[in-house]
């Protein structure tokens, strides 16, 4: 026997609620799109904010969109379908991806602050 698919835990049984989730995961992931995209789009157009503080900034905005970007569509589709499985594969994908990119942010963190160290140090 092998395992095709998992059955998440539903946020909420009622619909009305169901769709309240809908709408607030829609809302976040949209504020995050938009300012994470503001953040990328002022990084590249403006020629003098490319220095390595703001080259890691574009960095921890493209991880952010990434880290968000695994889960948070999965979960607006279950709460707006009424559905609760995913298959194998795309839950190791999903927990690939998060930790993929949760470990990456926290080195780009990591490095903004030695960054800012040795700046200050000088």
């Amino acid at each position: 026997s092998s395992i095709s698919e998992f059955l998440l835990l539903a946020l909420a049984d009622t619909r009305q609620l169901q769709l309240l989730h809908f709408w607030l995961l829609l809302g976040i992931y949209l504020a995050a799109l938009l300012g994470n995209g503001l953040i990328s789009t002022a990084v590249a157009c403006n020629h003098r904010l490319h220095t390595p503080m703001y080259f890691f900034l574009l960095n921890l905005a493209l991880l952010d969109l990434g880290c968000i970007s695994t889960t948070l569509p999965k979960a607006m589709a279950n709460a707006l379908w009424h559905t609760r499985n995913i298959s194998y594969a795309g839950c190791a994908a999903q927990v690939f991806l998060f930790v993929f990119f949760l470990s990456a942010e926290c080195c780009i963190l990591t490095i903004m602050s030695y960054d800012r160290y040795v700046a200050i140090c000088k």
